[in-house]
């Protein structure tokens, strides 16, 4: 009797060890054929994300055009004279006006005082900060690692034959075990 009990605690020791390596292993080989399948998709949501992105800074940026705009037709409406002034400075135009000297500068000239502003700008402490961001450049979106390197197509066989091959040990190694049979257990207890 003291080797049945034995045996049976032996055996639900053994039950449990082999139902935590099967959980084990399965999970890990069903992790690595999801990821497997699913890894272009996951891609493809970085990118869409990115993208996602990109369109509500432009369309933050537009809305700032539309208040900046707004404001300037205000002062257009209140002061008719101001597009005679600005006129010339937007559209290029001569002055109207003799008895006003104004500068003359070209194309280049404006944008290399444009691109050293810039410059200033950019190596301030408020740039660092995120104040400023002198050039509204699309990012590429970032993606993990690991994710890039799973995303290969040889990766991605590779991690589903290796994720069906632990699914396949889990099964034979720590699937069910046959059970014994009691009626040899007692025989053998009793010859003792």
């Amino acid at each position: 009797m003291c080797l049945l009990g034995f045996l049976v605690w032996v055996m639900r020791k053994q039950n449990i060890i082999r139902a935590f390596c099967f959980v084990v292993f399965f999970s890990i080989g069903a992790t690595a054929m999801y990821i497997s399948i699913i890894c272009g998709e996951l891609v493809g949501r970085y990118h869409k994300s990115q993208l996602l992105k990109a369109k509500q800074e432009g369309t933050t940026r537009l809305k700032s055009l539309n208040v900046d705009y707004d404001a300037l037709l205000q002062q257009l409406r209140k002061d008719p004279n101001l597009v005679k002034r600005v006129a010339p400075a937007v559209l290029g135009t001569e002055p109207a006006d003799a008895n006003t000297i104004y500068p003359k500068a070209t194309a280049e000239q404006l944008a290399a005082v444009r691109r050293a502003l810039m410059e200033d700008l950019s190596e301030t402490t408020n740039a660092k900060k995120g104040v400023w961001e002198p050039s509204h450049k699309v990012v590429e979106p970032m993606i993990p690692d690991w994710l890039d390197r799973c995303g290969e197509p040889r990766r991605r066989i590779i991690l589903f034959l290796a994720g069906a091959f632990l699914i396949l040990i889990s099964f034979v190694w720590f699937g069910r075990v046959k059970e014994v049979d009691q009626k040899g257990v007692k025989e053998i207890s009793q010859r003792e």
